[in-house]
């Protein structure tokens, strides 16, 4: 009973932090201001010559603006967490969280753009338009097919990174964690056969990412609420117009042919992934005694993982990770997106590519490695800082090699930034809690 009030405490707590401190972040000026006159440099009549400047080389802007280090966190809270469809002004509080998480991981200045409209094509439309603001785009719970075709569309159509978390965020720390999973079991990723439960944006962007580290995708087989996924689902043919993203995987996984439910896809398997709805009980102990030995399960769903991490290694599971902090190897898209926007800003890159979410999971994972992983140990906690630094120099560095950064920088410039910059962040805040300008919360 114990355990049950402690989760439900940051619920509880969280409607009197939220009232009390009236939002999560703000913007204050970051140069300095001696008195009246120097307005007159940052405002008019000073700040034409910059104008001008900018409109004769518009890369300029990077040099005289914030652009370099503004992202934008667009979201028409069509699927918020595990609320559903709340709309902009509900989901607002979750934007706000991820600002906080992308200043004081990544020291990336992020604000929250709610979009009053579910129709795809305005949000591109609206984003397109007030791009110039910002030096990245993050697209944050949009929907499933219209996030695929979002994200698509606005990679394809702006010169500045745009990334969506519930794909890329969450397919690069399971990836992370299933490298070292992988190591400690003694198994070979383009060998294992992989379960993948829920066929939503996160999971169809795990398997492109599982295919781009090098798994074989015949050898995995994708549930979605109706069973799973095979070139004889006809519902999902009839759809593959609107969607695409899930007929693919219709015809590139699952090459035995199987049908049936999670029972069916965890037979004989050596990993399950699961990003689908809360349990307990959507994994069942009795499918993973079905799963080869030294099974790996990645029970993501939140608040409550589809299956609890005791009952699948009573089931015979070796390893076990979940997305929760109370339970060892959170897998947490807290330890990527900070760091890919920190590693991408810095060079100014024009994209995200999904070489470098590789390069990103590769990193995380050497990074645990180093400090000794075992079978609660396979993935960095949020809480080691030194992991964001390596991460956004290794993705800058894959930015320059594939030719999508605008500036070129050494290795030990993009870390030093990179920390410094982390570091600065987080001093900054601890200062102004100790000088009062942040009041602690209420009790």
């Amino acid at each position: 009973m114990f355990e049950l009030e402690k989760a439900k405490l940051p619920e509880k707590l969280a409607p009197e932090w939220h009232r009390f401190y009236a939002g999560k972040i703000e913007i204050i000026p970051k140069c300095a201001i001696r008195g009246l006159d120097d307005f007159s440099v940052w405002y008019t009549p000073g700040v034409a010559e910059p104008c001008r400047e900018i409109a004769e080389d518009p890369d300029k802007v990077y040099e005289y603006t914030s652009k370099w280090n503004t992202i934008a966190i667009v979201s028409d809270g069509s699927r918020t967490l595990g609320l559903g469809n709340i709309g902009p002004h509900a989901a607002l509080p979750v934007m706000e969280g991820k600002a906080l998480l992308f200043k004081y991981l990544g020291a990336v200045d992020a604000f929250p753009v709610m979009i009053d409209t579910q129709d795809p094509d305005k949000i591109i439309e609206t984003v397109k338009l007030i791009s110039p603001s910002f030096g990245g785009i993050n697209l944050e719970d949009l929907s499933t097919p219209k996030c695929f075709y979002i994200l698509e569309r606005l990679q394809n159509e702006l010169d500045i990174p745009v990334w969506h978390d519930d794909q890329l965020g969450t397919a690069t720390a399971s990836l992370a964690g299933l490298y070292n999973a992988l190591k400690i079991v003694g198994k070979r990723l383009s060998e294992v056969k992989i379960a993948i439960i829920g066929a939503g944006a996160a999971n169809i962007a795990t398997v492109r990412l599982l295919k781009a580290a090098g798994a074989d995708t015949r050898n995995m087989f994708v549930v979605d609420s109706r069973g799973i996924l095979h070139k004889g689902r006809k519902d999902l043919e009839a759809k593959k117009k609107d969607n695409p993203y899930k007929w693919q995987l219709c015809l590139e996984t699952n090459a035995e042919g199987r049908t049936g439910g999670i029972k069916d896809a965890l037979k004989g398997v050596d990993v399950v992934i699961a990003a689908s709805k809360p349990g307990p009980g959507v994994i069942k102990k009795e499918w993973i005694e079905e799963m080869n030995d030294d099974a790996i399960v990645f029970a993501e769903a939140n608040p409550v993982p589809e299956i609890w991490p005791w009952e699948a290694k009573e089931a015979g599971a070796r390893i076990v990770g979940t997305g929760r902090s109370d339970f060892p190897n959170q897998i947490n898209n807290s330890l990527v997106f900070p760091a890919v926007f920190r590693g991408v800003l810095t060079v100014r890159a024009r994209k995200i590519t999904d070489e470098m979410c590789v390069t990103a999971a590769k990193t995380i994972a050497e990074f645990a490695e180093r400090r000794g992983i075992h079978e609660e140990y396979i993935i960095p906690k949020m809480t080691e800082c030194e992991v964001y630094p390596e991460v956004a120099t290794a993705v800058a560095v894959k930015a320059m090699e594939q030719g999508v950064a605008r500036i070129e920088m050494s290795e030990e410039e993009i870390y030093e930034n990179a920390r410094d910059m982390i570091v600065s962040t987080q001093k900054k805040i601890k200062m102004l809690q100790e000088v009062g300008f942040i009041s602690p919360p209420p009790e």
